[in-house]
C-alpha cells in the first residue's frame, strides 16, 4: 500500500502524525526514501530500489530511536553505495553475520586467557584482574563496542575502591588483550586504549628488612596461621634471593645434589639458571618427592590412569600467607603475628640482594646470583663467556649463610675470608720482620771470632721461627 505525498519533502510533524486503519501503508517522498507505517502505530524509514533486476527494501531505522534527519542521511549514504554498483542491503547482511560472529567481551577474555598461559608466566594474575574488573562491566557486550571511556570508567572505579595500582595493571592487560584481538585474530581494527596514560604513578619498591627485623621474621614466622609448606618457602627465598614464583614451584627433579637447576621454561627471562644448595636450604626443602611445595588440594596421584602429578601452591597464596598475619592497612583487623612492618615476598628477595652487597658481593655476581639480565649479559663478550661461576656463586652463599645464621642466632658475625686474610697479613708481615732481624745479625757478625759458625747459627734459627 503506497501513498505519494507530492514533491514536497517530509516534516517531522507529518511523520509524526501518520497513522493507517490498515496493516501496513508506505509513504514515498522521493528517491525511494519512505516511511512506513504500521497499524500498531510503528514508523520505519526506508529505502526502496532495484538492484540486479531485484526489488530491494532497506529498513533505515524506527521513527523514534532515528530522527528524520538522520534516516535521510543513511538514505544518501545508500543511494551513493548503489550508484558506485554496491548493493546496501547486501552490504547490511554481511556486516550483521560478521557482528553475530564478534565475540562477546566475556567470551573473549576466556579466549585470551589461554593464549596467555601459554605465552605469559603471570596469566593468573591477568585472569584475576580481568574477570573481576572487565567482564562485570562489559561482559555481555561485543568487544567491538567498547570504546575508550569505558576502559576509563572501570579504572575509575577500581581507584574509588582504594586499589591504584591494581588500576595500573587493569589498564596493561586491557590494553594488551586488545592488541591480542587485532594482531592474532583480526577482530578488531583499533586499540582504543593505545597511548592511554598509566591512571597512577607507581613508585618502585624499596622495602628491605634490617638485621633486627630478619631476626624477628625468622622466629616469629612459626607462630604464624599458614600452612608449613608457604612458611619454609618464604624463609627459602631469603636464604637463596630467588623469585617468589621460581621457588614455590619447584620440583624435586630441578635439584642436582648441592645445586637448584631452574628451567628456562620457568624462568622469568627464558634462561636456565643454577643456584647453590646450602645446607639451610637443603633442610627447608626437605626429602619430599615431586614438587617441594605441594598444594594440598591439588596432590599427586601416582594411581591414576595417567599419573596425576599435583600442582604446587600458586605464588599469590605466599602474599595471603603475609597479609593474614601482618596488617597491611591502619584500619586491617588481622592480628599483628609477624611483629615487623608490612612486607611482600619480593622484599624478601630485595633483602637478599642488599645483604649480598654488604658483605662486598660485586653487582655483576649478584645479577648472577639472581639471574638478572643486564647490559654485560645483552653484549657481545657474554654470548662467549660460558664460565659457569659455580665457585663464586657457592662462595657467596655460603658466605650469606653464615651472615644469616649470625642474624637469627643473635652472634657476632666472623668473615672466615676476611680472618684468613688477615692471617695471610700477619704471616707476611711476620716473614719481613724477620728477614729484617737476620739482616740486621748478619751485619754484626763480622765483629766475632767466629763469625762464620755464628752467621750459620742465626740463619738456622731463623729458619726454624718461620
Amino acid at each position: 500500500m503506497k501513498k505519494e505525498s507530492g514533491k514536497t519533502k517530509f516534516t517531522d510533524a507529518e511523520v509524526r502524525n501518520m497513522k493507517t486503519d490498515k496493516r501496513l501503508q508506505d509513504n514515498l517522498e522521493g528517491d525511494g526514501f519512505g516511511v512506513r507505517v504500521y497499524a500498531s502505530g510503528t514508523k520505519v524509514f526506508y529505502y526502496a530500489y532495484s538492484c540486479d533486476n531485484k526489488r530491494r527494501f532497506l529498513n533505515l531505522g524506527e521513527y523514534g530511536t532515528v530522527t528524520l534527519s538522520e534516516a535521510r542521511k543513511r538514505h544518501t549514504v545508500a543511494k551513493y553505495k548503489l550508484d558506485k554498483g554496491i548493493d546496501p542491503l547486501f552490504e547490511k547482511d554481511a556486516e550483521k553475520k560478521e557482528r553475530a560472529l564478534t565475540p562477546f567481551v566475556a567470551d573473549f577474555v576466556g579466549e585470551y586467557i589461554k593464549y596467555a598461559k601459554e605465552h605469559n608466566r603471570g596469566w593468573k594474575e591477568i585472569e584475576r584482574a580481568l574477570m573481576a574488573n572487565i567482564v562485570p562491566a562489559w561482559g555481555k557486550q561485543k568487544i567491538t563496542d567498547i570504546k575508550r571511556r569505558d576502559l576509563v570508567l572501570v579504572l575509575d572505579e577500581i581507584k574509588k575502591r582504594g586499589a591504584p595500582v591494581m588500576a595500573n595493571r587493569v589498564l596493561a592487560y586491557t590494553r594488551k588483550m586488545f592488541s591480542y584481538a587485532i594482531n592474532e585474530r583480526g577482530i578488531v581494527m583499533l586499540n582504543p586504549f593505545l597511548m592511554m596514560k598509566r591512571p597512577n604513578k607507581e613508585e618502585s619498591r624499596e622495602r628491605v628488612l634490617d638485621d633486627a627485623e630478619i631476626k624477628i621474621f625468622w622466629r616469629n614466622l612459626d607462630t604464624c596461621i599458614m600452612g608449613e609448606p608457604l612458611k619454609r618457602a618464604l624463609k627459602l627465598i631469603l636464604v637463596t634471593g630467588q623469585r617468589p614464583g621460581e621457588i614455590i614451584a619447584m620440583h624435586r627433579s630441578e635439584i642436582d645434589s648441592d645445586w637448584l637447576e631452574i628451567p628456562a621454561l620457568r624462568s622469568k627471562n627464558k634462561l636456565p639458571h643454577r643456584v647453590f644448595l646450602t645446607v639451610t636450604a637443603k633442610k627447608l626443602i626437605g626429602n619430599a618427592p615431586g614438587f617441594i611445595f605441594e598444594s594440598p588440594i591439588f596432590p599427586a596421584d601416582p594411581n591414576s590412569t595417567p599419573s596425576d602429578p599435583g600442582k604446587p601452591y600458586g605464588e599469590r597464596t605466599l602474599t595471603c600467607g603475609i597479609k593474614d598475619n601482618l596488617p597491611h592497612k591502619p584500619e586491617s583487623k588481622v592480628v599483628d603475628r609477624l611483629k615487623i612492618p608490612h612486607f611482600t615476598p619480593h622484599d624478601l628477595r630485595r633483602t637478599t640482594a642488599t645483604q649480598w652487597a654488604g658483605l662486598g658481593i660485586t653487582e655483576d655476581m649478584i645479577d648472577r646470583l639472581q639471574n638478572h639480565i643486564t647490559k654485560r649479559k645483552q653484549s657481545v663478550g657474554h654470548v662467549y663467556n660460558r664460565y659457569s661461576y659455580a665457585k663464586e656463586k657457592q662462595q657467596a652463599m655460603e658466605t650469606w649463610e653464615r651472615k644469616l645464621n649470625s642474624i637469627i642466632t643473635g652472634s657476632k658475625y666472623i668473615d672466615s675470608e676476611a680472618v684468613d686474610a688477615a692471617k695471610l697479613q700477619t704471616l707476611e708481615t711476620n716473614e719481613q720482620d724477620l728477614e729484617t732481624r737476620e739482616m740486621a745479625l748478619i751485619s754484626r757478625a763480622p765483629k766475632n771470632k767466629n763469625k762464620g759458625t755464628k752467621i750459620i747459627d742465626i740463619n738456622q734459627r731463623l729458619r726454624n721461627r718461620k
